[in-house]
């Protein structure tokens, strides 16, 4: 089923006699929507309450149990987080191709899932100064097969 654009409109970043870069309007709302989405996720998640209590289930869920926390909601609040996430991200996704069909997320799912194979699926940092080599590997891998 096709959609109709929201968001039309392109810059040229870059030009020479052979080619030019573009960045599409719709690619910049995709990278912002996904900017804003990930800083709150990571707010969430480093300073409510309820995130330390994710932290906490993902350390040791039955140690987390001990301590008071009702683990079953905090295993379904991951699952409607990643929902949620899933939910963003196939809107901008049918937008962005602007075709819906039933497929259209399993080659972006199957990438994601070879980036945090590669990458892992653990903390973004290793420590609160560098990023985790790791994250770095499946992050680059996941943007340099954008179009394959």
């Amino acid at each position: 089923m096709a959609l109709p654009s929201l968001f039309n409109g392109q810059w040229v970043v870059g030009h020479s006699d052979s080619f030019s870069a573009t960045i599409t309007t719709m690619q910049l709302v995709i990278w912002v929507v996904t900017f804003i989405a990930m800083l709150a996720l990571t707010l969430f998640i480093r300073y409510s309450r309820m995130g330390r209590a994710c932290r906490a289930c993902a350390e040791d869920l039955k140690m987390a149990s001990l301590l008071g926390i009702n683990t079953d909601r905090v295993i379904a609040l991951t699952f409607v987080i990643g929902a949620a996430m899933a939910a963003v991200a196939g809107v901008l996704l049918g937008q962005f191709y602007g075709v819906i069909n039933p497929y259209i997320g399993f080659m972006a799912g199957m990438k994601a899932f070879t980036a945090a194979v590669l990458g892992g699926i653990g903390s973004i940092r290793r420590d609160d100064r560098r990023p985790d080599p790791g994250y770095c590997r499946g992050a680059l891998f996941r943007l340099s097969q954008h179009r394959i």
